[in-house]
């Protein structure tokens, strides 16, 4: 017989495993779950013990070539459906239908199967019928469409094959038991418990309803899951079911749950929530595992050492992401401290946190050793899995990363490397004095400057580096440019004295499009800078760049003196660096425009990192250009800062040296009769057209916006200040506000 076990995303390779415990044989993974071929012994087996699996549908008949309704009746036909069922057996039907052409609305395909049965019941018992019952039917089939692929199948388990039937209440955010089954199988806590050398202890923090720690238990005890209620499966009611051979099977199952009683359970499950702990207490005792768990209200936030159980074992949780939280602010701080109390607390654990939202996984601040992708309801999920060093693994690290770095330095420079670490410790040499003198701690000590070694180097607050490699021609032999790379990144660790792993080398391109804006990789870790008296989030791995432009240090100081009272409008706000400056300068009000969402949402975190989170500060995701048409607001301050070129999926293209007079002009409708627009651009030919010159005041105050660190390249970018030449009166207009982002 072939049975096709159905399976939500990402769970495949587990129902495959299951399948093979059970006895399957020509196990095969297909659209929508698993196929394979079993007796009745091991399909009652796979019932039994399915930990993940959804459904199990025994297939009757398929046909590749269907192709209206009138030939799936005409096939349904075909079938003798009088061996399932006849006119004293009530029947349903349910259907999956896609890549259907002839079949718009998937009810209807029911419709169609079920009136086939129908006749063909009457044909057979001389006019009498079955009785359709969607409720309470004694047998389900399953009609399955995938274009004009048909198959036909009987529901052997029954619908809902997960559902152990001992949760009757649930907290705010509920884990499904398959769900909660595929995060246990990815662990760690499973692996050691399949080696046979007893069960390692686990704990849940935020247990919620109990699932996870309920489901382990009986994974601990070898209970077979099908067996923890009086489960009704529907292979009951089919003519080919056994009762000798199912109570086989569950005799097999009873032994394998007496075997396991002797072995010694530890599982811990906390909540912070009373309720929720009662709750988990309630389905523990209907799932007869409450002796196996030590249920506790805990804040896992605020335990101490003395709260963490003796030993060493495993922590299988699902945290909050989103329901149970009231912002996105709270959810972060939970993740910061979730992982200090991991890494402070539970060394020599190991440790896999389920979460819905990948980048709060970043302020675990801890790197995974792998990751695993779930499905949670249609929301796409990260198992992160980590092994916590205990102080001691830590400190022999350190000392072997010393002594790696004391060999590595004890090597003489190639002469390619000495004359680059000369260049970078007379860079040094001159800027590090005017920097401290500035207080400035983010700077450029290297750009190109000696043309073999083409890259800028960046410092950033005497922690990190970011090298940005220029990329080679086709010309130059990438074994050379290779080489030339590892010696620039020796000569840098050597002149500023940060240990290679805090090097993060990238290669710049020019980028277009969405490119600009897509993940280059997907670390998600931040670090904090600090630059006039505010802080900003930087990522060294992540993006085209780092979140900040350096050179613009300048300009944005001059935002920050010049915004007191004032209405600022940021255009292309990139990471909204130039809005926290605004802000802290005393800006009335802020507004930043920007058409990425990745670069919003880093501008609004940017600007919480400060503490600027009043009614007052707005965010649009729009196309610039748009939104100043769109729009009728009025600014005192206007900086606006764009692209050199840019062609996004779905907006026009724009060229900074052809779209300016545009893009000026509909900044200057915007502009207060006594208000100030900054203009700037890193186009290096750029020239200001004449016609803004013949209209406006206009002064070029780039060299004032070049420090001392850009110095030897005055073409890094263009800076302008824009100004109406006549005072008018305008009339005043309402403020008009769309689609504001606040956080």
């Amino acid at each position: 017989m072939i049975f096709f076990a159905t399976s939500a995303l990402y769970m495949n390779d587990i129902i495959e495993e299951e399948a093979k415990a059970a006895g399957a044989t020509d196990i095969r993974t297909i659209s929508g779950g698993v196929e394979f071929s079993a007796d009745l012994a091991a399909a009652y087996r796979f019932c039994l013990w399915s930990r993940t699996a959804t459904r199990v549908l025994l297939g009757l008949f398929e046909d590749e070539d269907i192709l209206d309704a009138d030939e799936l009746y005409e096939a349904s036909m075909q079938i003798p459906w009088e061996d399932w069922v006849n006119p004293n057996i009530t029947f349903s039907v349910t259907e999956t239908v896609k890549n259907c052409p002839y079949m718009k609305n998937s009810h209807f395909a029911a419709i169609r199967l079920k009136d086939a049965i129908v006749d063909r019941i009457r044909e057979k018992f001389d006019g009498e019928r079955p009785l359709v019952d969607t409720e309470n039917s004694d047998v389900v089939f399953h009609l399955h469409i995938d274009g004009d692929k048909v198959a036909w199948y009987v529901d052997f388990s029954g619908r809902g094959l997960h559902r152990r039937g001992y949760r009757v209440a649930q907290t705010d955010a509920v884990l499904s038991e398959y769900l909660t089954c595929s995060v246990i199988y990815r662990s760690e806590w499973r692996k050691s418990l399949e080696k046979g050398e007893g069960v390692p202890m686990l704990l849940d923090p935020f247990c919620g309803s109990g699932t996870i720690a309920i489901e382990a238990a009986l994974w601990a005890a070898d209970r077979a899951p099908g067996l923890v209620s009086n489960r009704k499966f529907n292979f009951f009611n089919l003519p080919i079911h056994d009762p000798d051979i199912y109570e086989e099977v569950v005799d097999e199952a009873l032994e394998r749950a007496e075997k396991a009683s002797s072995r010694n359970i530890v599982i811990h499950a906390w909540d912070i929530d009373p309720k929720a702990v009662a709750i988990s207490k309630k389905h523990a005792e209907l799932a007869q595992v409450e002796d196996l768990i030590n249920f506790q209200v805990k804040d896992f936030c605020t335990i101490t050492a003395a709260d963490v159980p003796q030993g060493t074992g495993y922590i299988i949780t699902d945290p909050p992401y989103g329901l149970r939280m009231e912002s996105d602010t709270n959810l972060e701080v939970l993740y910061r401290q979730l992982g200090r109390q991991i890494s402070t607390l539970f060394g020599g654990w190991n440790v896999a946190i389920l979460c819905g939202q990948q980048e709060l996984l970043s302020h675990v601040d801890m790197k995974p050793d792998r990751t695993n992708t779930v499905n949670n309801g249609g929301v796409t999920c990260q198992i992160a899995h980590y092994y916590v060093f205990t102080a001691e693994e830590r400190q022999q690290m350190i000392e072997r990363a010393i002594e790696r770095k004391k060999e590595r330095l004890a090597q003489p420079l190639s002469d390619g490397a000495q004359m680059a670490y000369n260049r970078l410790v007379k860079n040094l040499g001159n800027l590090k004095p005017i920097m401290e003198q500035q207080g400035v701690t983010c700077y450029r000590i290297y750009d190109a400057d000696m043309p073999e070694y083409s890259a800028a180097i960046d410092l950033y607050e005497n922690k990190y580096i970011s090298l940005q490699e220029y990329a080679p021609p086709e010309t130059i032999d990438p074994e050379d440019a290779l080489r030339r790379l590892g010696e620039l990144i020796d000569a840098t660790e050597r002149a500023t004295g940060i240990d290679r792993e805090q090097i993060y080398v990238r290669q710049r391109t020019q980028q277009k499009g969405e490119k600009q804006y897509e993940k280059m990789a997907s670390t998600d870790k931040f670090y904090i800078i600090n630059e006039n008296g505010v802080k900003y989030l930087v990522n060294f791995t992540d993006y085209l760049d780092t979140g900040i432009f350096l050179d613009h240090r300048p300009i944005r100081k001059q935002i920050a003196s010049m915004a007191e009272g004032k209405r600022f409008l940021n255009l292309f706000c990139y990471t909204g660096t130039a809005t926290v400056q605004a802000a802290k300068g005393g800006a009335l009000s802020t507004v930043s425009v920007d058409a990425s969402a990745t670069y919003l949402d880093w501008a609004v975190k940017n600007m919480q990192l400060n503490g600027y989170t009043e009614m007052n500060h707005f965010f649009y995701r729009s196309d610039c250009l748009e939104f100043l048409f769109d729009t009728y607001d009025r600014y005192d301050l206007i900086f606006c800062d764009p692209p050199t070129f840019s062609n996004g999926k779905g907006r026009q293209n724009f060229d900074v040296d052809r779209d300016q007079v545009r893009l000026i002009k509909a900044c200057m409708m915007h502009l207060d009769p006594k208000g100030t627009l900054i203009f700037s651009n890193n186009y290096r030919k750029f020239r200001l057209d004449e016609r803004l010159l013949e209209e406006y005041d206009v002064q070029d105050i780039t060299p004032s916006t070049i420090a001392e660190d850009f110095a030897r390249d005055q073409k890094i970018h263009y800076t302008f200040l824009i100004k109406h030449r006549t005072v008018v009166t305008v009339k005043d207009t309402k403020p008009t506000i769309r689609a504001v982002r606040k956080k």
